[in-house]
């Protein structure tokens, strides 16, 4: 016998008129919005660890049998790092693979640089930068596989094996040097160490979705409660007319399904269209090739059935009470109360925390895990304290907005906490981030350049020499000796210290080559660069993620306040026509809202702060000194950006409230 479930779904999805049209397109916008922030989320992953793999072979991978050498220099010019790649083909050896984004290996002289880095060259004076390499009539330029983004900056120079540039004195050998400058004998081009420039961005990218995955899970799970109410007083009836609760879960499950995949492959569309745009966001080192972004079809459909599964199990999850009690549900009688056992369990979540945190340092991935937990808790925690403040609100109450909103606190404390919970979890985000940029102290380095050197000695007979050179080159600088700063590290070298800006300081990056010996000249940049590469990318990682996160809230309010007012058309009619204001309706509904907000998002807001004096304590930095202003700003567009996303349903409140005895049938 034929089942009646596909048909019987069909009917009613058809039968369920403009309103309930408008509750499906309202769960189809949730997913869409859903499926296209965790397919971006996992993009920006994949594409971090793919960018960062094309560096790898910069760094020399050393091999006793290996045919060239490979000596690896970083020089910055206007504070931005280039990478300097030198080759040389040893004599009687097999030759040497071309190295990735070059055709053949270079020969001796031959100038090869990425897109970004020609463009630099001719935009800049020859003194700042263009001295820096072999004076050659052109260049050759380095393809997409040797560059980990269309803003990197590289340059692959061909030398003598007897080149100063490849020569042992060439290698690393000072505390600022790792990852910067290294010297080897290599066999190809197979290297696993990431250059220190997006060594980190994959974590830092990791963090960020641990952050944000569970409030875009939570936006796709109220989904599957967008119409709700008037799902369970359908389904209801036709339960007292005689349908197994089999029938009623899979006929639910079968219209959530479809309506959370309909809307999800619209967000994988979206993501599809959007790679261009996406691509030219800039993280890092710059921007990204759109092959990066792309994370290919098994993960589009894996996230689209995964957003539809997870509509589809949030909206079964909602048919307990018509299963075991539809008159209940039908007559609209037993408010969703909520248990102790939540409070217990948060608590318990927030004691495993603290333990797991104290004084261990946390690998990314077990930050990210704690971090879910917390949301997790928190989400189980939320309707209580919404339940209990519904009560306290209206044992208060002194106006009828305010104690029509406590009442729908109390009677639906998991529906308010849906139309809340975005921002909520948000605010933890805005108090972490804003406060907790972490800051290198006690380094200031600006304006000095250090030319290491191989001995004291070396040092001293270099000083006037470095003079000359400064002095022909038109820049005023005074040189030291190596006890003069901490730039060297330690090391043998001199030190100018060069006022008049970035032009004069690449000025004499460029005039001072000449004594190193194999080594380049660097600036303070250079000595920062490990701690530059992370504090950069926790800073674009928390403007990124205070904006997908504030996206994702809003977002969420919004559908979640459209949605409830179609659930409650009958109770609103039946407000109405015993002569409520529509004023005073919707006070109530912006009450039922700001209510839970100030004392939720004040706790998570709180609780982002501890985090960030702790993780800064943990690094031995500073916090961020602007990060007052920055949190009250991210408080206060959050919140207005919440109260517009709930005023936007207004005029749907204005429409089910026009004919209030059509409204309660």
């Amino acid at each position: 016998m034929r089942s009646p479930v596909l048909p019987l779904t069909w009917h009613l999805a058809k039968a369920s008129g403009r309103r309930g049209l408008q509750s499906q397109l309202l769960a189809a916008a949730a997913a869409a919005v859903g499926s296209l922030v965790l397919l971006t989320l996992l993009a920006a992953y994949f594409g971090a660890g793919a960018r960062a793999d094309r560096t790898a072979w910069r760094t020399p991978d050393a091999d006793r049998h290996g045919t060239a050498i490979q000596a690896l220099t970083t020089t910055y010019v206007r504070d931005q790092p280039i990478t300097v790649v030198s080759l040389a083909q040893l004599p009687d050896h097999r030759r040497t693979p071309a190295p990735p984004g070059l055709n053949t290996f270079p020969e001796q002289g031959e100038l090869y640089v990425s897109p970004a880095l020609a463009k630099l060259l001719h935009g800049l004076p020859f003194s700042q930068l263009g001295a820096r390499f072999p004076k050659s009539t052109s260049h050759g330029t380095i393809g997409a596989a040797g560059l980990a983004s269309p803003d990197d900056l590289v340059a692959v120079v061909g030398r003598a094996p007897t080149d100063p540039a490849v020569s042992k004195s060439a290698g690393r050998y000072g505390i600022y040097d790792q990852g910067l400058t290294e010297r080897a004998v290599v066999s190809g081009f197979s290297g696993t160490r990431r250059s220190v420039f997006t060594a980190d961005d994959q974590s830092a990218v990791l963090l960020g979705v641990g952050l944000l995955v569970v409030p875009v899970i939570v936006l796709a799970s109220a989904a599957g409660r967008l119409g709700a109410a008037r799902r369970e007083q359908r389904l209801a009836a036709l339960r007292l007319a005689g349908a197994t609760p089999r029938q009623i879960l899979a006929m639910t499950g079968v219209e959530a399904a479809a309506v959370g995949a309909a809307g999800a492959l619209a967000g994988a569309v979206a993501y599809g269209a959007l790679l261009p745009a996406l691509a030219e966001i800039p993280y890092g080192i710059g921007t990204w090739y759109t092959g990066q972004l792309w994370v290919g079809l098994p993960w589009v459909a894996t996230i689209v059935l995964g957003v539809a599964a997870l509509i589809a199990v949030s909206a079964m999850s909602m048919l307990r009470r018509v299963a075991s009690s539809p008159l209940g549900v039908a007559q609209q009688s037993d408010p969703r109360r909520t248990r102790l056992i939540r409070l217990v369990l948060f608590v318990a979540v927030l004691v495993y925390i603290r333990m797991s945190t104290g004084g261990n340092t946390l690998k990314p991935g077990t930050l990210v895990a704690l971090m879910v937990l917390f949301y997790g808790g928190f989400w189980m925690f939320g309707p209580w304290v919404v339940d209990r403040l519904g009560r306290i609100a209206g044992r208060f109450a002194r106006r009828p907005a305010t104690l029509l909103a406590a009442r729908r606190l109390s009677d639906d404390p998991r529906g308010a906490w849906r139309t809340v919970s975005g921002l909520v979890l948000a605010g933890f985000v805005a108090g972490f981030f804003t406060v907790g940029h972490l800051g290198i102290v006690g380094f200031d380095q600006r304006g000095q350049v250090a030319v290491p050197l191989a001995s004291a000695s070396a040092t001293r007979l270099a000083v006037g020499e470095a003079r000359t050179l400064l002095r022909a080159a038109g820049v005023e600088a005074t040189v030291g000796t190596a006890d003069d700063d901490f730039l060297l590290g330690g090391g043998d070298g001199l030190v100018a210290h060069v006022p008049g800006g970035p032009a004069a300081l690449d000025t004499a990056v460029t005039a001072l080559q000449p004594l190193g010996a194999g080594r380049l000249p660097y600036t303070g940049a250079y000595a920062q660069a490990q701690d530059t590469a992370v504090t950069d990318r926790l800073a674009e990682l928390g403007t990124a993620t205070l904006a997908v996160s504030f996206l994702v809230a809003t977002a969420s309010a919004g559908l979640t306040a459209a949605a409830n007012v179609l659930d409650r058309r009958r109770t609103y009619g039946l407000l109405r026509l015993s002569g409520t204001p529509l004023k005073v309706l919707d006070r109530a509904r912006v009450r039922e809202t700001v209510l839970p907000l100030l004392v939720l998002a004040g706790t998570t807001t709180a609780t982002g702060l501890y985090a960030a004096v702790q993780v800064n304590k943990a690094a031995g930095s500073e916090i961020s000194t602007s990060g007052a202003v920055q949190l009250t700003v991210c408080a206060t567009l959050g919140a207005l950006a919440m109260l517009t996303a709930i005023s936007a349903s207004r005029p749907l409140l204005r429409a089910v409230t026009a004919n209030p005895a059509q409204s309660t049938d």
